[in-house]
């Protein structure tokens, strides 16, 4: 991009975009709900006109290539619902060949295989003849990948693609994403509200603040505190230690916590939720509050010491209910 501004009527919401997304690259955009992320998608796939500047796709301005050179270079799954739920899906991953078919629209054999290879990467082979109408959202917005995926254009964009799917689908399809930007040499770009997902897989992070976008890898983010900028005001925030979001809590108890592993590091997490603010056990100290112990038995017992009593459990849920009314 150089110099990218975007919005509608002549009134820019981002402006001055200068951002970049290389060959073999899997790009987020991260932004809160209204601050242009679709907006941005649209005007990079040339469904609607930038305020100023350019987008540059392969070395040429954008508004240099025509319409069919367009749709041989550029994808995009949008969030806008499929116009007919009467095709089949096999129908519909067949549309993503339609620019280099003939006059008529004729698919030859090799379309066919691109168009089988699509609908068998993104799992839904066995749906290639129900109907839209027949399978659930998560299907029908793993066959509009499918049908991008089919188109094989340099560059994809994808507009909240996992808006509809289950968490194991979720992480699958940015995935199998992940996955074609290295084996297929594919450049992406998809807008995502799953920001661990986005933290995990992604290259590069486009992150809106206002009406300018930051860009780098999500590690990059964390450590000069761009992302943890952007939730300031809200009731999230990103623990840079954990690479996490968490909701703000007071922490307006105390409590002491001995012992070691996954059963202590989901310990300190129930506490947590339940607004504590829980200490290590140091074994030179008497703890001035209430402790609880991870005795090493199986199954996991804790035991919580509050003044004379001693209380023990055999779940976290059985605890924290106790700690409730306490």
């Amino acid at each position: 991009m150089s110099g990218l501004s975007v919005g509608y009527h002549g009134k820019a919401i981002l402006q001055g975009l200068n951002l970049s997304a290389g060959k073999c690259e899997l790009v987020a955009l991260i932004g809160r709900n209204g601050t242009g992320k679709s907006t941005l998608m649209r005007t990079i796939a040339y469904l609607q006109p930038a305020i100023s500047g350019d987008a540059i796709i392969a070395g040429k301005s954008l508004k240099q290539y025509t319409r069919s050179e367009l749709a041989g270079v550029l994808s995009i799954v949008s969030t806008e619902t499929v116009g007919s739920l009467h095709l089949s899906v096999k129908q519909l991953v067949a549309y993503g060949r339609f620019p280099y078919t003939n006059w008529i629209g004729r698919l030859s054999d090799d379309d066919k295989v691109l168009i089988q290879d699509a609908m068998r990467l993104v799992g839904i082979e066995h749906l290639a003849d129900k109907n839209l109408f027949e399978i659930s959202d998560g299907e029908r917005q793993k066959a509009m990948i499918a049908r991008t995926i089919a188109q094989d254009t340099d560059l994809i964009l994808l507009d909240e693609p996992t808006a509809f799917l289950d968490m194991p689908n979720k992480y699958e399809i940015i995935r199998l994403l992940h996955h074609f930007t290295r084996v297929k040499k594919k450049t992406i770009i998809f807008s995502t509200h799953d920001l661990n997902i986005a933290m995990q897989e992604a290259d590069k992070l486009w992150l809106m603040e206002g009406r300018s976008l930051h860009e780098g890898a999500p590690e990059d983010l964390v450590l000069n505190h761009q992302l943890a900028r952007i939730f300031e005001g809200t009731k999230l925030l990103f623990d840079d230690h954990r690479g996490e979001f968490k909701i703000k809590r007071t922490d307006n108890k105390s409590i002491v916590l001995s012992g070691e592993g996954k059963v202590y590091f989901w310990t300190k997490k129930a506490l947590e939720r339940m607004g504590y603010k829980v200490d290590k056990r140091q074994d030179n100290k008497l703890p001035q509050s209430d402790e609880v112990e991870i005795l090493e038995m199986n199954p996991t017992v804790w035991e919580l010491r509050h003044g004379s009593q001693i209380q023990k459990f055999d779940s976290l849920y059985s605890l924290a209910k106790y700690l409730l009314f306490l």
